[in-house]
Order: C-alpha cells, then structure tokens, then sequence
C-alpha cells in the first residue's frame, strides 16, 4: 500500500475535452488595481515559453493526460482517414522534459469510443477509465486491462488509495451514483448515495480528505445542489451552492481552498471546504475559455489567450508572459514542479465554414519567475 502513497501530487489539469463543467458564478467580489501597474511591460513579460517539439500523433478525442514524475503520459483516440470514429485508433506517447523529447508507446487496449474518459497516476501505473478500466506501466512498458467499473463517472479523482468517480451520462441521461477502485485488490467498490442529484461533468476536486462536487445543472436545465464525500467514512455532507453556472469550468485545489476558473473571462470563485465559504477573487487577465491551470507550490497559474498568477498570501494577480500557442480547446497541461507544460488540443471549424477541425501535435512549456513577481495588475 505504501508504494501507492507516492502517487505524485503536482496539479494535474482538467482540461477541456469532455471536461464540459460547472461554472460557479456569483457576484461578491471586487475589482481593482491602478492602470498605471497594468501599463508596466515588465509586468507582461515575466517568466518563460518554450515550444516542445510536435507529438508522433495528434490525439483527436478522449485525450486524458498524467505526470509520473518524470514523464507526461498523454493518451486518447486518433480518427479513421475519413475522419470519423469507425475504424479509429487507440494511441498513447509520453513526453520527457529532461530531454525534450516524445516517444510513441505501446497502443492501449481498444475500447469503446463514446463514454467520458479521465486519468489518474497510482504512483505506479496510468489509470484511464472510459467505457473501461485500463492501465499502463511505464517500467514494463505494458498495458492491460482490468475490472469494468459498476458505474459511470462524470468526475474521477485519485484520493492515494483508490480511483473514485461519480456522476456522468450522455445524451439525456444522468447518473447520481458512483464508485472506487482499489489496484492494490483490483476490485471496485460502490459508493454511498449522494444527497443531491447527478449531474453529467460536474466540477470539482479531491482536496486529500474529500471528493468536494459543486452545485450544476441536470440534463434538461434543473438546479443541482454540491455535496462532498469522505472514502474513509463512506459519507457525503452537503455543501453551499453558488446561484448560476457555465459550462467549461476547471478547478484546481492549493491545499486550502478549491479555485474554480472559466467561470467567466476574468472571473474566478474560491471554495474553502474546512468552513464552507465561497469568496470572489480580484479580476485576472484570464480568457473565459480554453484555460489549462495548475498550482505551482505558491502560485496559482492559468494560461490561455493570457497567462497570469494568483498569489493567496497576498491576494494579488500578476500578468505573465503570454503563450505562443495558437488558440484552442481540450488542450491537454500538467505541472512538472518546474513547468507548466501545455500540449494538443483542437481548432474547430469556424462558423459557417466547411472546413474541419485541426487537431494539434504541438506544445508548449512554461517557466514562472522565481524571483519576487512584477507589480500586479488586479489586487483586492
């Protein structure tokens, strides 16, 4: 059991794909900070971009992204020469920082195409679970196929013992149940009932105590209230909404409150589950749309059209160097405990055009200063 405790702890991103979500949204926050900050070039130049070579492959759906401590694992579905899913492909390809480089890795094992797919790193193996549990070990270079899951999931954590998930469904339907797998039995369990009703991508993070599921929408537009469950005590306890929502949400947990991105350009909401209170950011200079986040350690980090930084202790913003990387949606990032490293993703079609949508190889990593950071933009 202790091997699986050294599952690491760098933020791993919940990206766009399927990650369709809830936006918290509600009013209560302020906005502030002087132009002649915001007008500081220094202020915008901080940190460093570095463009990673292209990947083997460009991953058209069902992208689901890891960090081992050494490696981004990055796998996901490529489309027929058609461009559709009938004769699609399993791919998986791993990229090394160190060396600046990708591998192409053994195909993982076929599966169906339709169901949400998320990943979790055991400290051991790359667990993906779709409409199957699958799992990749880099040391014998293996997958294999394990237990299938008695639910689905629309949200899927690691919590250092097991891969828990609830919620999920697809074209009308919801489901309000979950459940957990253990590698060290390979079995599953199901978990207690929630005290609200399911919702299809909730949004919401394992803060290494709870699986913390925030308020959202039922399939035909109804109210859903968030709750939180405790896997040692087998409970959920339910938790303050936030008034309205949005798809397309992330949300990242720092070790004392859960930040909840995307809701609106510029917006975020913070959730502290030790009192259950929900607190408005200043404003960042953060697109609404197509953010990869992650929590460096001290910093909050989003990057998009824009990349910024919150700093809790002082509650501040600082604008940081811009990614070179083309807009897009579903783009796939992990934090190294040195980088944020930014990679895949899609261009759809533009409106009214017969085009279709690019897929991308193409990356990006990110260096954030180390040094005190430039004036902010925003402060409380």
């Amino acid at each position: 059991m202790a091997r699986l405790l050294k599952a690491n702890r760098a933020a791993i991103i919940v990206f766009g794909l399927a990650f369709a979500a809830v936006t918290i949204v509600a009013g209560c926050g302020g906005r502030g900070g002087s132009s002649a900050a915001s007008h500081r070039p220094m202020a915008k130049a901080a940190g460093n971009w570095r463009a990673l070579p292209n990947a083997p492959e460009a991953i058209a759906a069902g992208r689901t992204t890891v960090w081992t401590g050494s490696e981004m694992i990055v796998t996901g579905i490529e489309l027929d020469a058609n461009g559709t899913f009938i004769n699609s492909t399993e791919v998986a390809e791993a990229y090394n920082p160190g060396t600046n480089t990708w591998r192409l890795l053994p195909a993982p094992p076929k599966t169906e195409t339709y169901c949400r797919r998320s990943a979790a790193w055991t400290g051991e193996e790359m667990l993906v679970w779709g409409c199957e549990l699958t799992a990749y070990n880099p040391m014998s270079n293996r997958w294999r196929r394990l237990p299938d899951a008695p639910t689905r999931h629309g949200i899927a954590v690691w919590t250092g013992r097991e891969l828990l998930g609830w919620g999920g469904g697809c074209c009308g339907d919801v489901s309000d149940d979950g459940s957990a797998y253990d590698p060290a039995t390979s079995t599953w369990r199901k978990i207690s009932s929630a005290p609200v009703n399911g919702q299809q991508s909730p949004v919401g993070a394992w803060t290494g105590r709870e699986l913390v599921i925030f308020n959202g929408r039922g399939p035909e537009g109804a109210r859903v209230g968030g709750a939180a469950y405790n896997p040692r005590t087998d409970t959920w306890r339910r938790i303050p909404s936030q008034p309205s929502f949005r798809s397309g949400s992330i949300a990242v947990y720092d070790g004392n409150e859960i930040h909840v991105l995307g809701a609106r350009q510029g917006t975020v909401f913070s959730f502290n589950p030790a009192n259950d209170r929900w607190r408005q950011l200043p404003r960042a200079a953060l697109a609404g749309e197509g953010l990869v986040a992650a929590w460096t350690g001290n910093r909050l980090i989003g990057s998009a059209a824009t990349t910024s930084a919150y700093d809790p202790a002082r509650n501040i913003w600082t604008t940081l160097a811009p990614s070179p990387l083309r807009p897009r949606q579903g783009a796939q990032g992990v934090w190294t405990g040195r980088e944020l490293v930014i990679w895949g993703g899609v261009v759809p079609t533009p409106a009214n055009a017969s085009s279709s949508p690019k897929y991308m190889s193409d990356g990006a990593a990110f260096l954030p200063p180390t040094y005190s950071p430039p004036p902010p933009e925003h402060s409380g």
